[in-house]
């Protein structure tokens, strides 16, 4: 590299200067930006419960109540199966804690199996979430938030299609603007807004107990609750799991922003046992307050359970329904944009993904570049199919995706038995869950082979994008210079640089968790 090269190479990775505007007085004032830019820890205890329950209860509670009781084929069944994905949920939330303090690094399930198995598994998690995962997750959050509220204007057919995907896109986008915008922002937004969709499953869960109190609880007597319409397989029950997993996911959204959370070994277990039990008592309560009111045939032939259940119970008031929906996806489109952009700026920061989504804005602090590729992907994913079918593709790498992880955390035990664990879980707990996720994921591909086996292929084609774009070290030069002239052009239209780093966050785990080097230190000569 010659010298001009080594100077552009070195001007890329400066900060941009201050941007200067001139006073009425005619001098000139220079906009302020933070002497340390760096990922602001602003969320504390309230804030990551709220992140917690918020990317949980998105549209998954409004959708997939008919797709579990039609696997399941009683309600009965249909109840067994909520209140065990919900244990299910929080035997992996436990997992996740350990990890979360045990690796404190922002990007989650990515994070913690590049650091356990490696770059390629890592990348490969990676891939399929930002390929696939979270934008079709994102979609479909975003058009339940559309079709809801455009409703009540088409009340008697569905709402044109056009219609539903501009407004969605209108949606994310604005959110998007929020997140890179303020941190702060960000997050008062996802407090009040998951309070709201609280208050919106309460009002169904009063009105549902309501009825059970005049009488009208007959639907869920054992004898008639569990008369199966039609005899579930082994492969329908764990379509029904795979479908509440829908429902469920989000647990682990608190550990990819970990960076992030004020004292994260103090608050991030503390979220996630505040936040798990609390979703699966509101859903399991949610689906009674359903079925309380609801024929089986009646929540099957519904595509929006909500409005029905409203339109049944609440006569005029019964648009408050559809509104609430609506908020309630909001606030789950903002939480999944979020975090999602954090496994972005954690798989560049690890140079998985190019340097420029691993950047922060000088002023705001927020991963600006990362921000617009998870808004971007999901506009283009909304445009171009039915998102709904991808729902099962999406449960399938979640789940895939999870075991993994855990099965880390047992690898990652017998690695490094000397790790010091602030957390440190019941072996029955990360094995109790992957039994269970072996049990899932086997009968899912016995009976969807074609969903699991689609899943698994756009998981693999991450392995050759691995080897040309990260492994290969020797690539021509020409591919080099472009990277950096749209980094630097990159860094020049956003403002953003690399942010500050502190040596004490960034040390490895080893370094400053090892209970043999506390021992030795603490033992030797005075």
């Amino acid at each position: 590299m010659d010298g001009a090269e080594r100077k552009r190479g070195v001007r890329a990775r400066q900060e941009p200067q201050a941007p200067r505007s001139t006073m009425k007085d005619g001098k000139v004032k220079e906009d302020t930006v933070p002497d340390r830019v760096t990922l602001k820890k602003e969320i504390g205890l309230l804030s990551a419960c709220t992140i917690i329950i918020g990317n949980i209860i998105g549209s998954g509670i409004f959708i997939s109540p008919k797709g579990v009781l039609e696997h399941s084929g009683s309600v009965g069944l249909a109840l067994v199966v909520w209140v065990l994905g919900g244990g299910i949920a929080a035997l992996g939330s436990l997992c996740y804690a350990e990890l979360g303090v045990t690796i404190p690094k922002s990007g989650g399930d990515y994070s913690y199996v590049t650091e356990i198995f490696g770059g390629l598994v890592g990348f490969l998690l990676l891939w399929s979430a930002v390929l696939i995962m979270y934008p079709t997750t994102l979609a479909v959050i975003a058009l339940t938030f559309s079709n809801y509220v455009l409703q009540p204007a088409f009340p008697n057919c569905v709402p044109p299609y056009m219609a539903t995907r501009m407004l969605s896109a209108t949606c994310i986008i604005f959110l998007t603007w929020v997140n890179c915008f303020s941190v702060r922002l960000a997050t008062r937004i996802q407090d009040i807004f998951t309070v709201g969709k609280l208050l919106a499953l309460g009002l169904i869960i009063a009105v549902g107990l309501l009825q059970i109190y005049k009488g009208n609880y007959e639907g869920l007597t054992p004898q008639i609750a569990f008369e199966f319409y039609k005899t579930p397989s082994v492969g329908q029950i764990a379509l029904a799991f795979l479908q509440a997993s829908f429902a469920f996911s989000g647990w682990n959204f608190l550990n990819y922003v970990t960076e992030e959370v004020v004292d994260p070994r103090r608050n991030l277990p503390r979220a996630i046992y505040i936040s798990i039990p609390l979703v699966t008592f509101v859903y399991t309560l949610t689906n009674i307050a359903y079925f309380s009111s609801m024929s089986p045939e009646e929540l099957l032939s519904s595509n929006a359970v909500a409005v029905t259940f409203g339109e049944k119970l609440l006569g005029m008031f019964s648009t408050i329904m559809p509104i609430s929906v609506a908020l309630s996806t909001f606030g789950g489109i903002n939480g999944y944009l979020f975090t999602s952009s954090r496994l972005c700026f954690s798989g560049a920061r690890e140079g998985h993904l190019p340097s420029l989504l691993a950047m922060i804005h000088c002023k705001s602090c927020t991963p600006i570049p990362a921000l617009l590729v998870c808004c971007t992907a999901t506009i283009v994913i909304m445009c171009i199919g039915e998102t709904h079918n991808l729902i099962n593709y999406v449960s399938f790498i979640n789940y895939l995706s999870y075991g993994v992880t855990i099965a880390g955390l047992l690898y990652y035990r017998w690695k490094k038995p000397n790790l010091y664990r602030p957390i440190k879980v019941s072996l029955l707990v990360p094995l109790c869950y992957l039994l269970f996720w072996a049990l899932l994921l086997g009968f899912s591909l016995h009976s969807e082979p074609v969903v699991c086996g689609v899943g698994l292929v756009i998981m693999l084609t991450g392995v050759p994008v691995y080897f040309l774009g990260v492994h290969w070290k020797d690539k021509p030069k020409c591919i080099y210079d472009f990277i950096e002239w749209a980094t630097y052009l990159g860094q020049r239209v956003f403002f953003v640089v690399f942010p500050h780093i502190d040596p004490t966050e960034t040390a490895t785990p080893t370094e400053w968790t090892d209970k043999s080097s506390i021992t030795s230190k603490a033992s030797g000569p005075v």
